[in-house]
């Protein structure tokens, strides 16, 4: 089991459970199942939500989820704590440990949220790093598994940045076995290391990982078909490299190319007229706001299992879920 979650591949062969998991949850919770709004496995306990950069979907699924789920949310921005700054970030995670049930961190370095996790003697889930965001990658494969119940062909297709919802995009697809092709400019590869990681894994459970210049050849026949932003928060000052992204651009043209039952994902916020257009964006094939909504379905799957793993597993087998064998 995962005391931690810094990257996607933390969860091993957990990962398909606990997606089962928040799936179920969700259609409870959702048909008002007295089990489901009764479920308080984060009672008495409070989670730490310690926020480097702004959000709207982080913040706000973490903190409503952590409420549903019992829990008390507190919310910690840049300039509400000493972490880093005249506190070393292993005194604070020593500290918080004291107080706290688990600590979510949106940070800029992957190293900080690592030496966190490593002081911490509560679960620390990493809500975006600039190398790894594994809460998004819970909730894109939660909405791909809700959109195609047999993904043995299921082809995803990556068409931008190598960034860091790429890397555990392309994590997340090769645990399940789910073909992943990415395109991106050359100059904009992602890291070798995860690369390496997602190759194993795909090699493992049987699944192709294919890396293009060419986004026609990326998306051809694709069922799923990813973007971001091509400038992320923080890169602002990088105007010019809008430019290297000339051709990449999700439209209508590039999705006369995939299946016929394609589906369109972006993890938000969207930057429409560059990455994506408005006609992708807001037609009936867009399932970007499902995606949105499963932060947090994904991420109260996520608390329960990392916080209390016993009763996130009685709490399947009460919805009638094997995910624990």
């Amino acid at each position: 089991m995962a005391e931690n979650l810094l990257a996607i591949d933390d969860l091993g062969d957990d990962f398909k459970g606990i997606l089962d998991w928040a799936i179920e949850f969700k259609r409870a919770w959702k048909s008002g199942d007295d089990i489901a709004h009764g479920f308080l496995p984060l009672d008495a306990l409070t989670v730490g939500c310690i926020y480097e950069k702004p959000s709207t979907r982080t913040r706000i699924s973490f903190e409503v989820g952590i409420s549903r789920l019992g829990g008390s949310p507190l919310t910690l921005l840049k300039g509400d704590i000493q972490l880093g700054k005249s506190e070393s970030i292993s005194d604070t995670a020593k500290v918080l440990s004291r107080y706290l049930g688990a600590i979510t961190y949106r940070c800029f370095a992957h190293a900080d949220v690592k030496e966190l996790a490593e002081n911490s003697t509560v679960p620390v889930i990493n809500a975006l790093s600039d190398k790894h965001h594994p809460c998004q990658a819970a909730a894109d494969l939660m909405t791909i598994l809700e959109n195609f119940e047999n993904t043995d062909d299921v082809k995803v297709a990556w068409v931008g940045d190598g960034n860091n919802v790429l890397h555990d995009l392309m994590l997340a697809c090769a645990m399940l076995g789910i073909d992943c092709h990415y395109a991106i400019p050359k100059g904009y590869e992602p890291d070798e290391e995860v690369v390496e990681r997602a190759n194993a894994l795909a090699e493992k459970n049987g699944s192709a990982l294919v890396e293009t210049n060419d986004p026609i050849a990326a998306v051809k026949d694709a069922n799923i078909i990813y973007t971001d932003v091509f400038i992320s928060m923080g890169e602002e000052h990088l105007k010019d490299k809008i430019s290297d992204f000339d051709g990449f651009q999700v439209n209508m043209e590039l999705l006369a190319n995939a299946a016929s039952d394609w589906k369109f994902m972006h993890c938000l916020p969207a930057h429409r007229g560059d990455e994506v257009t408005d006609g992708v964006m807001d037609h009936d094939n867009s399932i970007v706001f499902d995606q949105a909504e499963n932060r947090m379905w994904a991420q109260m799957s996520l608390l329960t299992y990392l916080v209390d793993k016993h009763t996130w597993e009685t709490m399947g087998e009460m919805m009638g879920l094997g995910i624990w064998d």
